[in-house]
């Protein structure tokens, strides 16, 4: 969908530059610095986005509507979203959600694939596995990897990290699955078998959330969590060194870090060591659990709002721990979380107290960006804070915009991060906000 222009009258700038100026000068200033970045550390900034599988049922949301979008085109990597951890600690398919068959089972007609043409009945591999194939043929510079855990799935994490010996079992299955690409042949269909899926991902991202607890209250949880997830790391490490040596491919090793302060104190700056990067969530940092409407993924903290989280503040978590600047990614929402009840205020309703959480639009209090953009009401930029809203009736929306993203990545390069990257694809139809990433970052 496209957003409808905003008459100027309904926008609001808050900050001590005029905006254009601003943005026009990190336009100018984002080329020469993205220069100096690659010169710097031989490589360019990433552009990531994830794709959460399960919307691809829920929302209709397919890799041919990712592929229309242009998003493909911005993008260094994409994060398949997400694989599962059994009770016994290795990775596996679930036979629940249906994901066996969305996965690699699913035919699709020619008119909702990305190659146009028809799956075949008997053919070894289908579903969105064989779609994502698709697109790495369009598209042969566009890494893929499959990220496991989540909020959701990563209940056994624990039991995955626990000894030695759990450590090795579950890093090969992993790599068997996901890698390797042997899939089972289940359910009476003729896909699957060893080494179907192999080349499609070439890299897997550990979103453990999180080793320190504060995850999902039926995760498995040890004391020796957080230890126990550096050594998992230095595992995953060795046997990717071990499948390079045997395949001369390399492979991607990545971590998903929390941008809470409590949280990130769980890390060890060894895993660092061993990832080829680490992508830091720059959001979350309010919603239905706060007393008052504050911004969820504001860069810098407010003036306002002097106590808040800030994407910078966990930045700097991460570099005081030891981390390479050049391996952080931050992250960026590609959703909003709303309050309801919410009267103008002398701030644009930022700070006021709210009669609850907005209604469920997306996942509870949250809305895709996509249509964020067509809310009426009056919208609000801190340019000082990085950080965007809209006053909606009674509704109060903080989300990123454009012009936030713009910020953002003149954020990362001056400070030689390494890239962006954006959860998730599908609350971003038409791509504005990966578009927006990659001009920057200056693609």
């Amino acid at each position: 969908m496209n957003a409808t222009p905003k008459p100027p009258s309904t926008r609001v700038f808050l900050g001590r530059r005029p905006l254009l100026l601003a943005l026009g000068a990190a336009v100018t200033a984002g080329a020469l610095i993205a220069g100096a970045f690659v010169v710097a550390t031989g490589r360019n900034p990433e552009r990531i986005g994830y794709f959460a599988d399960w919307n691809v049922a829920n929302r209709g949301y397919t890799v041919k509507e990712l592929e229309e979008s242009g998003a493909a085109d911005h993008l260094t990597r994409l994060m398949w979203a997400f694989g599962a951890i059994s009770p016994e600690g290795l990775c596996h398919v679930p036979d629940t959600h249906d994901q066996p068959w969305e996965l690699y089972q699913r035919r699709y007609d020619g008119d909702e694939s990305v190659s146009g043409g028809s799956d075949e009945y008997e053919q070894e591999l289908a579903g969105g596995l064989n779609q994502l194939r698709q697109l790495q043929e369009r598209h042969p510079d566009l890494g893929a990897s499959l990220s496991l855990g989540g909020w959701n799935w990563s209940t056994h994490f624990s039991v995955a990290a626990r000894t030695e010996e759990s450590r090795e079992a579950f890093v090969s299955s992993c790599v068997d699955l996901w890698l390797r690409g042997n899939l089972p042949v289940r359910d009476g269909e003729p896909q699957g078998g060893d080494g179907v899926a192999a080349g499609i991902f070439d890299g897997i991202d550990l979103d453990w959330e999180w080793p320190g607890g504060a995850g999902h209250p039926d995760n498995v949880e040890h004391p020796d969590d957080a230890a126990n997830f550096t050594l998992l790391v230095a595992e995953f490490r060795r046997q990717f060194d071990a499948l390079s040596a045997e395949t001369g491919e390399e492979y991607t090793l990545s971590v998903s870090l929390s941008g809470a302060a409590r949280t990130s104190e769980s890390y060890d700056a060894a895993i660092f060591g061993q990832v080829d990067f680490a992508t830091v969530q720059g959001y979350d940092f309010a919603g239905p659990w706060s007393g008052e409407t504050a911004h969820h993924s504001n860069l810098f903290v407010p003036d306002s709002q002097p106590d808040a989280n800030s994407v910078d503040a966990a930045i700097r978590r991460y570099l005081d721990l030891g981390a390479p600047a050049d391996k952080l990614v931050m992250g960026i929402p590609a959703f909003g979380r709303g309050w309801q009840g919410v009267g103008p205020g002398g701030d644009g309703g930022r700070g006021g107290t709210p009669d609850g959480p907005a209604d469920d639009h997306y996942d509870g209090p949250t809305m895709a960006f996509g249509d964020l953009e067509e809310l009426e009401g009056r919208r609000y930029l801190d340019e000082e804070a990085g950080a965007y809203w809209v006053h909606d009736g009674d509704e109060w929306w903080t989300y990123d915009n454009p012009d936030v993203v713009a910020l953002k990545g003149e954020y990362v390069l001056d400070r030689g991060l390494g890239g962006l990257m954006v959860w998730n694809l599908d609350m971003d139809p038409d791509g504005t906000l990966v578009r927006a990433m990659d001009e920057s970052l200056g693609g």
